[in-house]
C-alpha cells in the first residue's frame, strides 16, 4: 500500500484517510487462528511470546553468547536467558528521570563487542536547567555494568519530557550516531550552538571525529552531524550501501524516513509534511525550501514510527532486503519494499499485535519485537 495518494488529497480528508489505512491493516493482515498464526502477503509468520513480565521496554540487544540486553524506561537493564528473563536487574546502570518520553532508551554493543566489550546506553539525566539526553557506555561482569562511563552530555538541558531521539547506531568505519528530538521546542532544531535537534557523530569514547562537518564553524556544536530533525527514533545501516537510514516522527502527519548525510538541513519546522495538533493549521513556510532536504518517502497520517530494521535473513526468503518499521499508533509492523533507495511498497503486518517500540533482526534471522509489555520472536509458520 502506497501512501503518496493520500498526500495529494486536500486536509480535510485526514480522517477519513485514518480511517481507511486502519481499515486496510485490518484486511492486510490479521492473525489467521488462536495459536498466533499470521498469513502476510509474501510469509505465514508464527508469533511467539518470550516474556510478557517486561515493564516499558524500549530497546533490545544481543549478546554474543545468546543471551538478550532489554531496557526498560522506568530504569532497568534486564537480561534475558535461555528464553526466561533474569530476576535481578542489572547493576551499575546510571540513575535515570523516568518523564514523559524520557528514561533508560536505547542499547548498542560495540561493533567489536567481542574484542572490548563496551555497551552503550542511552538515557535522560537530570543537570542544570532540566534534564537531557546521555550516553553511558561499560561492560557487562556478571550482572552488572563496569569501567562505567557517561561519554556524551546534551547541551543544553532543559525542562521538557518530549522528544529525546535516542537510537544508537555505529557505521561501518566504527564511528557512532546518536539522534536526538528537538525536546518539544521546535525552533532549537534549527540552533547549530546546542545538540537539540541533532543527530550527533562521535568517535567510540565520545571525543569528536577530525572531520565532522561543522567543525571549525563559527557558533556551531562539534559533535553535530545533521541538524533539523523532530524526533528520530529510528536508525539502521543499510547492509548494502552502508548509509544510515532513519526515521523520524511528524506532527500530525509528515512522519519521514531519510537518508542521513553530513550537514544535510533536515527542514523541521521550517518545512514539513504535517500540520499543528487539534488546529491542523500550518507549520513553518510549507513541504519544500531550498538548502532543507526532502524526506525519502513519508506518511500522512502519522503512524508514530519507533525503531526500524532492515531484513538480511534466510529465515524469511520473502521478505528479505525489505526494511521494517514498528508504529506505535497502529499497533503493527511496517514492511517497506526497496528499490534501491525507493520505497516500492508498503505492506502492514500483524495489525494490533501492540505499541511497537523496538524491531530487531535477530543472530539466528528471526525478527524480533518489543511491544510495552512483551518480547515477541516471529517464526517461519509451516
Amino acid at each position: 500500500m502506497n501512501n503518496q495518494k493520500i498526500q495529494s488529497h486536500p486536509r480535510w480528508l485526514a480522517p477519513f484517510a485514518s480511517l481507511l489505512f486502519i481499515c486496510l491493516g485490518a484486511m492486510i493482515s490479521s492473525p489467521s487462528n488462536a495459536d498466533g498464526i499470521t498469513q502476510t502477503g509474501v510469509e505465514k509468520v508464527h508469533v511467539q511470546t518470550i516474556t510478557d513480565e517486561l515493564n516499558s521496554p524500549w530497546s533490545l540487544a544481543f549478546l554474543p553468547d545468546g543471551r538478550m540486553l532489554v531496557t526498560e524506561k522506568p530504569g532497568s537493564l534486564r537480561i534475558i536467558e535461555n528464553g526466561k528473563l533474569v530476576p535481578q536487574p542489572v547493576a551499575g546502570v546510571p540513575k535515570v528521570v523516568d518523564s514523559g518520553q524520557g528514561g533508560l532508551l536505547d542499547v548498542a554493543l560495540h561493533p567489536r563487542y567481542s574484542e572490548n566489550g563496551w555497551i552503550y546506553l542511552t538515557y535522560s539525566a537530570r543537570g542544570q536547567g532540566g534534564s537531557g539526553l546521555e550516553v553511558f557506555r561499560g561492560k557487562l561482569a556478571g550482572n552488572q555494568l563496569v569501567e562505567g562511563k557517561v561519554i556524551f552530555r546534551q547541551s543544553p538541558k532543559i525542562n521538557s519530557n518530549k522528544h529525546f531521539g535516542s537510537r544508537i547506531v555505529f557505521d561501518r568505519e566504527g564511528y557512532l550516531y546518536v539522534t536526538m528530538g528537538e525536546r518539544g521546542e521546535q525552533d532549537r532544531a534549527q540552533k547549530l550552538g546546542e545538540h537539540i535537534g541533532k543527530v550527533v557523530r562521535l568517535m567510540d569514547d565520545g571525543t569528536v571525529p577530525k572531520d565532522n562537518p561543522f567543525i571549525g564553524k563559527a557558533g556551531a556544536l562539534p559533535e553535530i552531524y545533521s541538524y533539523g530533525h523532530r524526533n528520530v527514533q529510528g536508525a539502521a545501516i543499510h547492509p548494502v550501501t552502508g548509509a544510515i537510514w532513519t526515521n523520524e516522527h511528524g506532527p500530525q502527519g509528515g512522519d519521514e524516513i531519510n537518508i542521513l548525510k553530513a550537514g544535510t538541513n533536515y527542514g523541521w519546522p521550517v518545512i514539513t509534511y504535517g500540520v499543528n495538533y487539534f488546529t491542523g493549521t500550518k507549520i513553518g513556510e510549507g513541504t519544500h525550501k531550498p538548502g532543507m532536504a526532502q524526506p525519502l518517502y513519508k506518511w500522512v497520517p502519522s503512524i508514530a514510527p519507533s525503531s526500524m530494521a532492515f531484513y538480511t535473513g534466510d529465515k524469511f526468503p520473502g521478505w528479505k532486503g525489505s526494511l521494517f518499521v514498528g508504529s506505535m499508533k497502529f499497533q503493527t509492523l511496517v514492511r517497506l519494499t526497496l528499490d534501491g533507495d525507493r520505497v516500492a511498497s508498503e505492506e502492514r503486518l500483524l495489525d494490533g499485535i501492540g505499541r511497537l517500540r523496538d524491531v530487531r533482526q535477530g543472530p539466528d534471522g528471526l525478527l524480533y519485537l518489543l511491544t510495552s509489555d512483551r518480547l515477541l520472536q516471529l517464526q517461519p509458520a509451516p
